[in-house]
C-alpha cells in the first residue's frame, strides 16, 4: 500500500510552481534580479565595494555618487534589475510619493552643502522637482529646507535624500487680499517699512526669483488677490485681509506710506499738508470712487469720507450710522437771565468730492474733523448766543436762532473746506422751575381758551334758543307780516283814492272856479248892463219926480226886498186913525208893485 507522500510525488512540479510563485521574488533576488513594482521605486543601499579606491563616502556626504558603499543617487525606475546581488545591495521599495490637490510639498534634503549664513531656506536648482538626486547634489544643492516647493502630484522621491511634508496651499478668499511677509532677501532700508513690488517672482510663488530680482526680506507692498497659490510657508507668511470697500455716497483718501517721497501739487494756496500724486508717499490727490479695492492695510490706509450730507447730533444717547458723533452730547448753556438748559442740536454738513483729500491733509480723518473743529465751534456759538437772551425769549426765538446759526456756522468752517447745509436745534430742556411757571401759565392760558370757548357755546346756544323761538312764532311773524302788508297796501290804496278824488275835485273845483269866473265875467256884464240900463230909468225917473218921492219909493223897496213883514196880514185898527192907516196900505201896495216891475 502506497503513503500519501508516495501519492504526491508525481505531482511535484505542481508544488514547486506554487513554490516559485509564491517565493519568486526570493528566488530573483537570489539570482541578482530585483522586480520594481510599476507604483514604486526602488532605493539601493550598497554595503560594501569590493573593488577601487572609493569604498567610503567623502566626509559630510550621505548619499553615493560614484558608486560608493552607502544610499545610492540614483533610484530604481519601475521594472526588472539585474546584477544587484542580494549580499552587496540591499534595495527598498518606497511608493511615489502622491501630493494631493490643494495641498504642497515642502521638501527638506538630508545632503548637500550648508547654508550661507543668514539663510533659512536653501537656493532652487534644477533637479526635476526633486526627482533627480545627482542633478541636485551636483548643481549645488543645499542642505536642509529648500525654498522650492512641489506642486500636486505624483513623485519618484528619494525619501533616504528628501523628506516631504505635505502644507495646504493657500486660499486667497474672493473677498479678501493676501498681505505677504518674507523670509528671505535683502534687508530693508533705514526708515522702509516695506519692500517695493518686485516683478516675475509669479506672485511669491517662485522664492529664488523673488530673491535673485532683489527682493527684501520683510512686509511687502505687493498683494495678493483671490486665488490658490503654492507659497512655501517658511519663505513667506501670508495674512488675509478683507478688500477695502469704499461705500456708495463716499470717497476713499488713500494715505501711502510706502513709494517715493512725494512732490505737493496742491500749490502755495493750500498750506495745511501736502497731496502728492498715486504711487508716491503720502496722501493721494485722486480719490477712489466706491468699490472695493485690495489695499494692503499695513502701507495704505484709506480714509472714507462720506460726499453726501452728513448729520451729526449733540445729542445723549443718540448717532447716526457713521459713528462720527458718537461722543458728541447735549449742549449745555447759560442764559443772561442765569438759567442753564440743554439743547440739542443737529448739524449737516457736506464734503465735495475734489475737497476730500484736502480735509485728510489737514485733519488725517473724519473723526478730527468732528472733534476739533465742528464740535467746538457749534458748542461755543450756542454758548455765547444764549447769553444774549432768556430762556424764554430763546424758546419763542428758535426758528430764528435756527438761521441766524446756520448762517454763522456755515461762514465758521467754510475755510476747512467744509460746507455747512443746516443746523437743527432739537430739543430744548429749560430748568424745572421755570418750566413750571410756562407750564402753569399755558394751564391758564387754556383755561382762559376754554372758558372762552364754554362762553362762544353758551352764546351759540342762546342763539339756538332765540332762533327755534323764533321759528316757532314764524307762521304768527308771517301772519302778522301778510296783514301789515295788507294794511299798507289799504293804506296805499286809501292815499291813492284819496289823491285821486283829491284831485278830482281839484279839477272839478277848477273847473267850477272857470265856470263861476265866466259866469261872474257874465253876469257882471250883464249886471254892468242892466246896471247902466237901470241908471238911466232912474235918471229918466228923477227927472219926472221929485227928488223926496224918488228917494222915499227907493226906501220902500229896500225894506220890500227884505224878509221882514212890515204890514202884518190882518189890520184891526180904531176911530181916529183911519186916514194914515189908510195911507200906510196904499204905500204898501204900491211898493210891492214897485218890486213886482
Amino acid at each position: 500500500m502506497n503513503s500519501p507522500l508516495q501519492n504526491l510525488l508525481p505531482y511535484w512540479w505542481i508544488l514547486l510552481i506554487v513554490v516559485m510563485l509564491l517565493g519568486y521574488k526570493w528566488i530573483l533576488r537570489f539570482f541578482g534580479v530585483v522586480l520594481i513594482p510599476q507604483d514604486s521605486i526602488g532605493i539601493v543601499d550598497k554595503k560594501f565595494v569590493l573593488l577601487g579606491s572609493k569604498r567610503a563616502l567623502p566626509e559630510g556626504q550621505i548619499v553615493a555618487l560614484n558608486g560608493e558603499a552607502g544610499v545610492q543617487a540614483d533610484t530604481l525606475a519601475p521594472g526588472l534589475h539585474f546584477f544587484l546581488w542580494p549580499w552587496q545591495y540591499r534595495v527598498t521599495t518606497q511608493m511615489f510619493l502622491l501630493v494631493p490637490q490643494g495641498r504642497i510639498g515642502l521638501v527638506e534634503s538630508r545632503a548637500g552643502v550648508p547654508l550661507p549664513q543668514g539663510r533659512v531656506l536653501a537656493k532652487k536648482v534644477e533637479c526635476d522637482s526633486f526627482q533627480n538626486t545627482r542633478a541636485f547634489l551636483t548643481g549645488g544643492g543645499e542642505r536642509g529646507s529648500q525654498i522650492t516647493v512641489i506642486p500636486p502630484g505624483t513623485y519618484r522621491i528619494n525619501t533616504e535624500m528628501f523628506t516631504v511634508e505635505a502644507a495646504d496651499a493657500l486660499e486667497i478668499p474672493s473677498a479678501g487680499v493676501g498681505v505677504v511677509t518674507t523670509k528671505e532677501g535683502k534687508s530693508l532700508p533705514t526708515g522702509d517699512i516695506a519692500g517695493p513690488e518686485i516683478a516675475n517672482h509669479s506672485m511669491f510663488q517662485d522664492g529664488q526669483a523673488f530673491v535673485d530680482a532683489g527682493g527684501y526680506k520683510g512686509l511687502q507692498t505687493q498683494v495678493l488677490l483671490a486665488g490658490r497659490y503654492f507659497i512655501h510657508p517658511k519663505f513667506a507668511t501670508v495674512e488675509v485681509k478683507p478688500l477695502t470697500l469704499v461705500p456708495i455716497a463716499n470717497v476713499g483718501v488713500v494715505i501711502a506710506y510706502v513709494g517715493a517721497p512725494g512732490k505737493d501739487v496742491t500749490g502755495e494756496a493750500f498750506k495745511h499738508g501736502n497731496l502728492v500724486n498715486k504711487g508716491e508717499r503720502g496722501v493721494w490727490i485722486d480719490v477712489l470712487d466706491p468699490g472695493k479695492y485690495p489695499i494692503n492695510p499695513y502701507t495704505h490706509s484709506v480714509e472714507i469720507v462720506p460726499t453726501a450730507n452728513v448729520v451729526l447730533n449733540w445729542a445723549n444717547d443718540k448717532s447716526e450710522a457713521h459713528m462720527l458723533d458718537k461722543n458728541l452730547s447735549t449742549i449745555t448753556v447759560r442764559s443772561s437771565d442765569g438759567f442753564k438748559f440743554n439743547l440739542d442740536v443737529s448739524q449737516i454738513i457736506h464734503i465735495p468730492r475734489s475737497d476730500a483729500p484736502k480735509v485728510i491733509a489737514r485733519f488725517g480723518n473724519m473723526m478730527n474733523l468732528v472733534t476739533q473743529v465742528l464740535e467746538p465751534t457749534i458748542g461755543n456759538y450756542f454758548r455765547n448766543a444764549a447769553q444774549h437772551s432768556d430762556v424764554i425769549d430763546f424758546l419763542k426765538t428758535r426758528q430764528e436762532r435756527q438761521i441766524e446759526a446756520r448762517d454763522s456756522i456755515r461762514a465758521a468752517v467754510e475755510q476747512y473746506n467744509v460746507g455747512a447745509v443746516d443746523t437743527l436745534i432739537g430739543d430744548i430742556d429749560p430748568p424745572d422751575a421755570l418750566m413750571k411757571t410756562l407750564t402753569d401759565r399755558k394751564v391758564a392760558d387754556q383755561q382762559r381758551v376754554t372758558y372762552q370757548t364754554q362762553q362762544q357755546a353758551e352764546d351759540e346756544r342762546t342763539k339756538l334758543q332765540k332762533a327755534s323761538a323764533l321759528a316757532d312764532t314764524q307762521a304768527s311773524v308771517v301772519s302778522a307780516e301778510r296783514r301789515v302788508s295788507i294794511a299798507d297796501y289799504d293804506a296805499q290804496s286809501t292815499v291813492k283814492k284819496a289823491q285821486g278824488e283829491a284831485n278830482a275835485r281839484v279839477a272839478q273845483a277848477e273847473a267850477e272856479a272857470r265856470t263861476i269866473t265866466l259866469t261872474g265875467d257874465a253876469t257882471a256884464a250883464r249886471t254892468k248892463a242892466v246896471g247902466a240900463a237901470e241908471a238911466e230909468v232912474v235918471k229918466l225917473k228923477i227927472a219926472s219926480m221929485e227928488a223926496g218921492n224918488f228917494a222915499m219909493i227907493e226906501t220902500a223897496k229896500a225894506l220890500a226886498g227884505a224878509t221882514v213883514k212890515w204890514v202884518p196880514d190882518i189890520v184891526a185898527g180904531g176911530s181916529g186913525a183911519n186916514d194914515s192907516s189908510i195911507g200906510t196900505l196904499l204905500l204898501a201896495n204900491l211898493l210891492k208893485g214897485q218890486m213886482a216891475k
